[in-house]
C-alpha cells in the first residue's frame, strides 16, 4: 500500500496566530471527588454478564464499524481484522510503515463515509493515514492509503492516538506530549494537543487558532473522546503519577500540562471535571450511551460509568474481572463493547485473551 500524492506535513498546519485569552473553571479543590452517593450508584445500569465476541486477539486497541461490520485494530502485528458475527476474525489488511515499539504501533480507527482512517507510530513519527473501502462485510478490503497528517512527534510512551469523528463531520484525533512534556504549551507543536481536521486532512473553518489544526492543549496523553448528545466533547486523560482526568474539551482550552496535574488553583488552566489516582484508573477508550459516559481503565482493570447529569461522580463495573480494558464502544445496536487489553506487555493474559466482551441494554 503506497501513499498517494497528496502529503501535509504537521509543521505546514500547525501554526498558531493569536495570543490565547485564558481559559478559567473556578475549582481550587486538590481533593479527590467523594465516592458515588448511595442514589447514584442506585441509578447505575446492570451491565449483567458478556457475550465474549472474540478472543485471541493480539494487543487490540480500537474498535470502528464500517456498514455495520466491525474492525479492529491490533498495535504490534498492524493487522487490521474484520470480525463476523461469530466472533471469527479475518485480516482485511497489514498497515505498511507501522513500526511498533513500547506503546506505540497501530492504534486508533474511525470510519467516514467510505473511508477507514487510522493513527499509528511510524519509524520516526506518528501519522494519520486514510484508505477507500470496498467490498461488503464479511469480505472487506482497502485500497491505497493517503496521507493525511504526518511529522507527528513519537516515543516509547505518550502517543496518544485516538481519533474519531465528531457530530461535526471533522476528524478529530488525541496526540500525547511523546516524552516532551514543555511541547504541549507550544501550540506551534502537533504534541500535547488534540488536534481537529477535515476529512481530508485540513484546517477547518472554526478552529480557534487560524491555520492551525489545535483544537486544545496542555494535554499529557489524551486518550478517549465522545460526545454527549448536545455536542458536548468529553476526553480522558493519564495523568503522570498524582492524577488521571476526565475534561470537557473547549475549542482553544489550555488543560495545563506540565504546569499542573488534576485540579488547580490556576485560572489560566481548564480543570478536569473528575480525577483519579493513576492506580485506580489509566484511562483509555471511553463512550457515550445515551446520558451516561463509560469508560475503560488499563492499571485500573475496571470500568466506570459517570453519570452526565454530575460528572463528579462514577460507579466501578468489573474491578479486576477482565483484567485491563483498552477501549469501550457502543455497537451499532446500541450494546457495549468492551475490549481487553491483557496482551500488551503490560497485562496478565488469560488463555484465551485478548478479548472483546459485549454487553446489551
Amino acid at each position: 500500500m503506497v501513499p498517494t500524492s497528496r502529503h501535509t506535513t504537521a509543521a505546514t498546519v500547525m501554526a498558531g496566530l493569536l495570543i490565547l485569552a485564558s481559559c478559567g473553571t473556578g475549582s481550587d479543590s486538590k481533593e479527590p471527588d467523594q465516592p458515588a452517593s448511595d442514589e447514584t450508584r442506585a441509578a447505575a445500569s446492570s451491565l449483567g454478564e458478556p457475550q465474549i465476541l472474540a478472543r485471541d486477539l493480539n494487543a487490540p486497541w480500537s474498535i470502528a464499524f464500517y456498514d455495520g461490520a466491525a474492525l479492529v485494530s491490533e498495535r504490534d502485528s498492524a493487522r487490521i481484522l474484520e470480525l463476523d458475527h461469530a466472533g471469527q476474525a479475518r485480516e482485511v489488511a497489514t498497515v505498511d510503515g507501522v513500526a511498533p515499539r513500547g506503546e506505540g504501533g497501530l492504534l486508533g480507527l474511525a470510519v467516514h463515509e467510505s473511508h477507514l482512517y487510522a493513527y499509528f507510530t511510524a519509524e520516526d513519527e506518528n501519522r494519520i493515514e486514510r484508505f477507500p473501502m470496498t467490498g461488503t462485510p464479511g469480505n472487506l478490503s482497502v485500497g491505497n492509503p493517503e496521507v493525511l497528517l504526518d511529522g507527528i512527534p513519537a516515543g516509547n510512551t505518550h502517543n496518544g492516538g485516538r481519533i474519531a469523528f465528531g457530530p461535526d463531520g471533522l476528524l478529530y484525533a488525541t496526540v500525547g506530549d511523546a516524552g516532551n512534556r514543555e511541547a504541549a504549551q507550544n501550540r506551534d507543536s502537533p504534541s500535547g494537543k488534540i488536534l481537529r481536521m477535515t476529512p481530508e486532512g485540513g484546517v477547518p473553518e472554526g478552529n480557534p487558532f487560524p491555520g492551525s489544526l489545535v483544537y486544545s492543549y496542555g494535554h499529557r496523553n489524551p486518550q478517549g473522546l465522545a460526545w454527549a448528545q448536545d455536542g458536548t466533547l468529553y476526553a480522558s486523560e493519564f495523568g503522570q503519577n498524582t492524577w488521571d482526568e476526565l475534561n470537557v474539551i473547549e475549542p482553544g482550552g489550555n488543560y495545563g500540562w506540565p504546569e499542573v496535574e488534576g485540579m488547580g488553583d490556576n485560572d489560566e488552566f481548564i480543570n478536569p471535571v473528575q480525577q483519579w489516582e493513576p492506580s485506580e484508573a489509566s484511562p483509555s477508550g471511553i463512550a457515550i450511551r445515551d446520558d451516561t459516559l463509560f469508560m475503560a481503565n488499563l492499571r485500573g482493570a475496571r470500568m466506570r460509568e459517570i453519570p452526565l447529569a454530575d460528572t463528579s461522580q462514577s460507579v466501578e463495573h468489573f474491578t479486576d474481572e477482565y483484567g485491563r480494558l483498552r477501549d469501550v464502544t457502543v455497537a451499532p445496536d446500541g450494546s457495549l463493547w468492551v475490549m481487553t487489553n491483557n496482551t500488551d506487555g503490560r497485562g496478565n493474559p488469560s488463555p484465551d485473551d485478548d478479548r472483546i466482551l459485549r454487553f446489551g441494554r
